[in-house]
């Protein structure tokens, strides 16, 4: 599941954001048609009349940095040039002093805005009780829609603008003053207005709505004989339940090769739009999702159109918002731009050679040949999936989920069981418990999610779905990944030497944290298993698998975004149809080669790609992270080395990257691994 918080800066956007080197972005912009070169030079002189020539370097760098933000409405020229004599700070302790200022009040901010954005979206968010109608008024309400533009219209923008120019020193040899200055003003360059910021919040919260309520109750479920396959239940929310459970019928994949079939279909429905509108969230039907034929569940049939294209209609109202955006952000012209150049800071074009580097290398045909091997068939399109690699696939799922609704009844027992769990992944007794001091775990409404704290007196809200007779095995999946989430989020905030410096580079390095304490969660629960250098292997082929299918996903995820902005005026159906055709493309490209089946749309089901605006990469570039990490703690400790490397704070990806593992961003580390994997698991399999 996503982490919030990161996702926070794109729905409401704090102002603790990463951008692309603002000195680099200097040179390509030209200044201010309102402040022109002749008012620079003068303030410029008028600065170092003040204070001396010794810092006229440092006034030329500031005043232009200021004089690029500058706004007729800000004032005429000659209040800008008295406001930088004013405001310019020259002696080293004061600058400071002025940095450490603004660091205290930033996080204040932020950690209020993010506090008080939780406690609005508390109804939508947590499964306590049925929420009013005016809860997804309140959802989508930013009260702080107008803090980006009232920072600028205050001057304390400005301030930090003048002081605190990009610095010339290299990212490899930055200070972590000089760090903490860069991320300060970076928090600086996105000028949106309250309006515009209001209607992105609104139309991503109403996505994500729409996403809560998308369940499907498989007890309604008919196979081609009118059989009910599935047994009487707990609904499934599209598309993470409905894919988790195609994953556990791995426990015996010959008897559940049909049921795993009939969801495969039911999610072509889904994405085709093809799925009638009263089976979302309906246990009173029956449903065959093979004819699409319905029937009430006594004895009158009944007729339901289609669901209309919401589903696409959800995708589209968050690119209008966004396009809103694009106007006021002349660097990043995009949401795009926005996603890659200036929240993850790595370009798009650099993140799909490394996606088509994972989806095409033939280690992919070999793993798929071993899946085969070992479900006795050939494969189908669902089997992107496969979950035979991890120790759960052989184990039966029904006692499972007695164990854990046993241990974790509710969200306070498994708050009560975190010290054991951290304890277990190798954390002391210590740190355990400074961590969950700043954890709170919530039973959630959707399928879960992490939400980081925005400063040190809050604490991260771990939210996990819990059901009425307790956590079953989704939700302790779930929530093993959040707590990674959240642990990094802990030590990112909490432990940094500033927090200014808080997070990690992007969305998808705390995801490469989620993954490495998910796919341990059998472990544990005291399930290793026997074969040490098996397990490892099967980790191994298991990630790279994941990979494979998040990138594929990914892929698809950038295309649909650059079609809309191709095609502005296009209309859901449209959309729709371009999503499904081009889905089909990527497969039948990458996919169908190892799978052995053409022509599957399967690739869109994906709820982030209609509700999270471009969130997918940061899983497969987590991914990716994951697999470097996994090498560097080989033979460390888990919980050591993660706490070394989270308190780095918010570098770039590359200087991130660098001190925690020693290498860059890169494919080979992930399908290395994989090779030594297979090769293993071919010995004993």
């Amino acid at each position: 599941m996503k982490a919030y918080l990161r996702l926070l800066g794109l729905v409401v956007p704090v102002l603790a954001l990463t951008l692309l080197c603002l000195e680099s972005e200097a040179r390509q912009v030209s200044v201010s048609s309102f402040i022109d070169e002749t008012v620079i030079s003068k303030t410029v002189d008028a600065v170092v009349e003040k204070f001396g020539a010794e810092f006229k370097e440092l006034a030329n760098d500031g005043v232009r940095q200021a004089a690029l933000f500058w706004r007729e409405t800000d004032g005429p020229a000659n209040e800008f040039q008295e406001f930088c004599v004013t405001q310019f700070v020259a002696k080293d302790e004061e600058r400071l002093a002025l940095l450490e200022r603004f660091r205290k009040n930033w996080e204040a901010i932020v950690g209020h805005r993010v506090a008080l954005t939780r406690t609005l979206r508390l109804e939508t968010d947590l499964d306590e009780k049925p929420p009013m109608a005016v809860d997804l008024l309140f959802s989508g309400f930013d009260p702080f829609d107008q803090l980006s533009e009232d920072i600028y219209r205050s001057k304390i923008a400005f301030v930090a603008l003048l002081n605190f120019p990009e610095s010339k020193t290299a990212d490899a040899k930055k200070t972590r003053r000089e760090w903490a200055q860069k991320r300060l003003t970076q928090s600086l360059l996105l000028r949106i207005p309250g309006g515009v910021n209001q209607a992105r919040t609104a139309a991503y919260a109403a996505a994500e709505d729409y996403s809560i309520k998308y369940n499907i109750h498989t007890s309604a479920l008919r196979d081609s004989n009118g059989e009910q396959p599935f047994p009487d239940g707990p609904a499934l929310i599209s598309h993470w339940g409905l894919r988790d459970h195609i994953k556990s019928l791995y426990v015996d994949p010959v008897n559940n090769l049909e049921r795993q079939r009939l969801i495969l279909k039911v999610m072509e429905r889904i994405l085709r739009q093809e799925i009638p509108a009263v089976v979302i969230d309906n246990g009173q039907i029956k449903w065959n999702p093979i004819t699409n034929n319905i029937a009430a569940a006594g004895p009158d049939a009944i007729v339901s159109d289609r669901e209309a294209d919401v589903r696409y209609e959800k995708l589209l109202s968050i690119f209008r918002a966004e396009q809103g955006a694009d106007q006021y952000s002349p660097r990043f012209p995009t949401h795009i731009s926005r996603k890659f150049d200036y929240e993850r800071e790595i370009p798009v074009d650099e993140v799909r050679r490394l996606l088509v580097e994972v989806v095409s290398n033939p280690i992919a045909k070999d793993v798929g040949k071993i899946i085969s091997k070992r479900l006795g068939r050939s494969l189908e399109p669902f089997d992107i999936w496969y979950d035979g690699f991890k120790v759960r696939s052989t184990v039966d799922t029904d006692a499972l989920d007695a164990k854990l609704k046993a241990l974790y009844p509710n969200a306070q027992a498994f708050q009560d069981g975190l010290p054991q769990i951290l304890g277990r992944l190798g954390f002391d007794a210590e740190t355990a418990n400074y961590l969950v001091a700043h954890i709170v775990v919530d039973s959630s409404r959707g399928a879960g999610h992490a939400m980081g704290a925005g400063m040190r007196s809050d604490a991260a809200r771990l939210r996990t779905r819990i059901g009425p007779d307790g956590m079953d095995y989704k939700g302790y999946n779930i929530a093993i990944h959040e707590l990674g989430h959240c642990v990094e989020q802990v030590f990112t905030l909490n432990k940094v030497d500033s927090t200014l410096m808080m997070g990690v580079p992007n969305t998808a390095f705390t995801e490469a944290f989620a993954f490495l304490f998910q796919e341990r969660d059998l472990d544990l629960l005291g399930m290793q298993a026997e074969d040490a250098a098996l397990q490892k292997a099967l980790r191994s082929v298991d990630l790279y698998w994941m990979t494979f299918e998040i990138a594929g996903v990914s892929l698809l995820d950038i295309a649909v975004w650059e079609w809309m902005y191709q095609n502005p005026d296009a209309t859901a159906a449209q959309l729709r149809e371009f999503t499904v055709a081009k889905a089909i493309e990527i497969w039948n490209k990458y996919f169908a080669p190892v799978i052995g089946v053409k022509d599957s749309p399967i690739l869109a089901i994906y709820s982030h790609m209609i509700v999270y605006g471009l969130y997918l990469p940061d899983y497969a570039i987590g991914h990716l992270v994951h697999a470097q990490i996994e090498a560097q703690i080989e033979g460390r400790n888990l919980a050591t080395e993660m706490e070394r490397m989270c308190v780095q704070g918010r570098l770039t990806p590359a200087e991130w990257m660098k001190g925690a593992v020693g290498a860059p961003l890169a494919t080979k580390p992930l399908i290395d691994a994989a090779k030594a994997g297979l090769k293993l698991l071919k010995k004993k399999w």
